[in-house]
């Protein structure tokens, strides 16, 4: 009898793994943009090839639904195609007997549903609607539209002052965005089909840091036009419209509310991530436009205040940036507890250095986006006992950013995943002694893609704490606006698509005000976009010029290398302090990571479109 042998993988095999892989980086790197209906029609045949053939609706079906999107793509078809699309997919999903036939004839369907106008355009148009004019993948993804390839190739020359500047043409807070966006840009960054995305943001970091903001000369003025734009809110969305609009010709005006100007740069984001100083680097720049700014200026009808209509009257525009600075109730018992508090309300205070007193305490931060890991590795360094996270879903659901989650558990948070907060429990003097939590299980997925949370059927789990930080969400304060006349819908303005208010012409609003709380990069791109239509308003088309020459593409960039990660002080270092703790790149390392940019602007995917159309 032959003996048996430990079953390891073959030759073929591990080809076929290693493709997997590859198809998976393909599939990540596919740049959004594309025809969507194109892009549905490979996916479907991706299914397709997948099936075993046993059932005919996966079999046939799937091949008959793809027939019908290529009669749809090559202008065959009619709107009645449509009718027969969803009629053939409904009967795969009812009596395909796998989940590969169920989930591709779901995903027809979803498509229908999601873009039938652009079905519609193909069949009577015999055309796609985005046309061929997209811009590369990373610059796509970049709420600001920054030319992301353009600075990369200069950091990779070591000319830092020329990426500061052509950073500074869609953005005027590099430097704040060099130490904490979120870098939506490197989601979708074409370098995932050879080995994994290129770090975008600490290329950025290397710059600023190389060529301080407020050391780079701003673009020269437009000649003046007599213009003047009032913006409500010193915030990156107002301070970007305010930059832009001086680089115009308009005058701009700020109207802050506050001491200082930075909003939740300022008041929102912990020093350890972001120093306040670096942050004055960018603010000196567009200040040295011009910007005129009025501090401690709140708009309102109150005493001291100034009526939103007598900046309509003395203003030739308005733009209302204003933040998300109110905080969000969890709704439970307890609630107004002594020893409660808002991740609002502790930021601000440690925005405005006045530390709370945490020291041996345990504090328990109810939440699981960036603003709760804020709020989490603060109480680590106010000199807190214990500091706990309560969050109702599992950790990968959060939607902080992974390394901030990693960051904090690393300086000794402890997680409570899977754990909705019930009530808190006080004592006889009414301060909090526990958090009660409602165990979960995880269970269906939602319509956004991740697993909802179930109750569990087990007893409720008490959390002894002293202190209870909530941190599920801001709000915005529109009551003085909906009094002027703006209009305000599900707690924020409604504005257009163009940024300017429904039916009230001369104002317009952008950034957290008008789609809630969202991250930095949008509220400065939300800002540029205002600054834009203003000018169009105005009655002016300026363009903002930027003489910086690019450098021409290398070809030695397609060899795999691996990607080089921001280095950080020890964990036990860097939580004692509110010093900055992650550390920029050396020269060699930012050279060999500007060289793993593949230069799609220029190679690969299509030519950069630079014009009004991409919104600047």
């Amino acid at each position: 009898m032959s003996r048996l042998k430990i079953a390891t993988p073959n030759k073929a095999q591990l080809t076929v793994e290693r493709l997997y892989k590859d198809l998976e980086r393909h599939i990540v790197a596919s740049p959004p943009g594309l025809c969507p209906v194109d892009l549905q029609l490979t996916f479907l045949k991706l299914c397709h090839a997948q099936t075993c053939g046993k059932c005919i609706p996966c079999r046939v079906g799937l091949g008959q639904l793809a027939h019908l999107m290529e009669d749809v793509l090559e202008g065959r078809a009619t709107l009645k195609t449509l009718d027969l699309l969803e009629e053939t997919a409904n009967n795969i999903m009812d009596s395909a007997d796998c989940a590969i036939g169920y989930e591709a004839a779901h995903m027809v369907l979803a498509g229908l549903d999601g873009f039938r106008e652009d079905y519609i355009y193909h069949i009577e148009h015999g055309k796609c609607s985005y046309h061929i004019t997209q811009p590369v993948p990373c610059v796509a993804l970049c709420p600001a539209g920054v030319d992301i390839p353009g600075y990369i190739a200069l950091v990779g020359e070591e000319r830092y002052a020329d990426a500061v500047k052509l950073i500074r043409k869609d953005n005027p807070f590099p430097t704040a965005c060099a130490l904490i966006c979120e870098h939506p840009c490197e989601a979708r960054c074409r370098r995932n089909m050879i080995d994994g995305p290129v770090n975008i943001r600490g290329l950025k970091r290397m710059a600023v840091d190389n060529a301080r903001a407020n050391t780079v000369e701003v673009p020269q003025k437009a000649e003046s036009t007599g213009k003047r734009v009032a913006i409500v809110g010193g915030g990156p969305g107002g301070l970007s419209a305010a930059y832009y609009l001086e680089l115009m010709g308009h005058h701009a005006v700020v109207f802050e509310e506050k001491s200082k100007l930075g909003g939740m740069l300022r008041y929102g984001i912990p020093n350890y991530r972001f120093p306040r100083e670096r942050l004055q680097e960018d603010i000196d720049a567009i200040l040295s436009t011009g910007v005129e700014v009025h501090l401690n200026t709140r708009i309102g009808n109150g005493e001291g205040e100034i009526p939103f209509e007598k900046l309509r009257e003395e203003y030739d525009a308005v733009y209302v940036a204003i933040g998300a600075h109110t905080d969000k109730k969890i709704g439970i018992e307890g609630e107004e507890s002594e020893g409660v508090i808002s991740a609002v309300e502790l930021l601000r205070n440690i925005g405005e250095e006045k530390m709370p007193d945490f020291k041996d305490k345990t504090v328990i931060v109810v939440g699981g986006g960036n603003v709760a890991m804020d709020c989490t590795r603060s109480a680590i360094r106010l000199g807190a006992k214990k500091v706990s996270i309560a969050y109702r879903r599992r950790q990968e659901d959060m939607t902080a950013l992974p390394e901030e989650v990693e960051g904090a558990i690393a300086e000794g948070a402890e997680l409570y995943s899977l754990k909705a907060p019930n009530r808190i429990e006080a004592d006889e003097n009414g301060k909090v002694v526990a958090l009660w939590v409602e165990p979960q299980i995880i269970g269906p997925i939602d319509a956004w893609g991740r697993a909802r949370p179930i109750q569990a059927e087990v007893p409720l789990m008490r959390i002894p704490c002293d202190v209870v930080v909530v941190a599920i969400g801001q709000g915005i304060e529109t009551r003085h606006f909906e009094e002027a006349g703006l209009s305000v819908k599900r707690g924020t303005l409604a504005a257009m698509s163009d940024s300017e208010v429904k039916d009230v012409p001369g104002v317009f609003a952008g950034g957290d005000c008008v789609t809630g709380p969202a991250t930095v990069i949008r509220a400065i791109g939300a800002g540029k976009v205002a600054a834009a239509n203003i000018d169009e308003y105005l009655g002016y088309h300026h363009v903002i010029p930027c003489d910086v020459e690019i450098p021409q593409v290398k070809y030695d960039d397609k060899k795999p290398c691996g990607r080089i990660q921001m280095g950080e002080k020890e964990a036990a270092e860097r939580k004692a302090d509110f010093d900055a703790f992650e550390n920029c790149m050396t020269k060699q390392e930012a050279c060999q990571e500007a060289g793993r940019c593949l230069r799609c602007d220029r190679y690969g995917y299509g030519s950069l479109k630079g014009g009004r159309a991409a919104i600047w």
